[in-house]
């Protein structure tokens, strides 16, 4: 007789907030660095026309920006997992010092997500005998120890994720011909957020219309600003 097949293991509720967080984390990402390079590179080529000055802007812009966001997302998910292994550190403590008052907490909380008292002492019995921190940290904590903050994942991705939203203003800007680089880059960039903002309010649950808005307006009164400024200093100092 051949064995049932086993069904896969399927992630926890930590997991699976994380993998949403990450993919949330890559859309603002290549928003950023939509807005703040398309901003830049419009702000240049209203002052010059000159393609070696405009691509020099836009790549030592894209380079800043994404070792910016890399290093922010690095150093702010590192206090995240160093905040989750303390946790960690502290249940397990708890679990060993104090294992009577550990069970009736988890009593609890089973009984307040709708068992009886008896299902409730049973399942605990049952949980904490397979693992009772792995139980706990998820069911009071919501920590899922296999799934922890990984601050070069969040470095790397949030990286890349600047870096192929800058590369869209960039390459708009310098691909067309002189007269045509503005237009181009503009209707380029505000068809990106667009995107990413209907992709961001999906991932949030949000209706996308007020998502889209935002942000499109946003980004052309952020590109309305930086024309503005490179004219006038084109002007000055031609």
């Amino acid at each position: 007789m051949t064995a049932a097949p086993q069904r896969p293991r399927e992630p926890g509720p930590g997991a699976v907030t994380a993998r949403l967080g990450w993919l949330r984390a890559a859309v603002l990402g290549a928003n950023d660095g939509i807005v703040s390079t398309a901003g830049l590179v419009v702000g240049v080529a209203a002052a010059t026309d000159r393609t070696s000055t405009i691509a020099t802007a836009g790549g030592a812009g894209l380079v800043a920006g994404a070792v910016s966001m890399a290093l922010g997302e690095f150093v702010s998910v590192s206090s995240q997992r160093d905040a989750e292994q303390a946790l960690v550190r502290q249940e397990a403590d708890e679990l060993r010092r104090l294992p009577d008052l550990e069970r009736r907490e988890l009593i609890g909380m089973l009984t307040d997500r709708g068992l009886s008292p008896e299902t409730s002492e049973v399942a605990a019995d049952e949980l904490t005998a397979h693992d009772a921190l792995a139980t706990h940290l998820e069911l009071e904590l919501g920590i899922d120890r296999e799934a922890l903050a990984d601050p070069w994942a969040a470095a790397a991705s949030s990286a890349l994720a600047f870096t192929i939203g800058a590369l869209l203003p960039l390459v708009a800007i310098l691909a067309p011909p002189s007269p045509l680089r503005i237009p181009v880059a503009v209707l380029a960039v505000l068809l990106a957020l667009a995107g990413t903002g209907f992709l961001s309010a999906r991932l949030g649950g949000a209706p996308p219309r007020r998502a889209v808005l935002r942000l499109v307006c946003g980004g052309a009164a952020a590109l309305a600003v930086t024309y503005a400024i490179g004219e006038v200093l084109g002007t000055t100092i031609g």
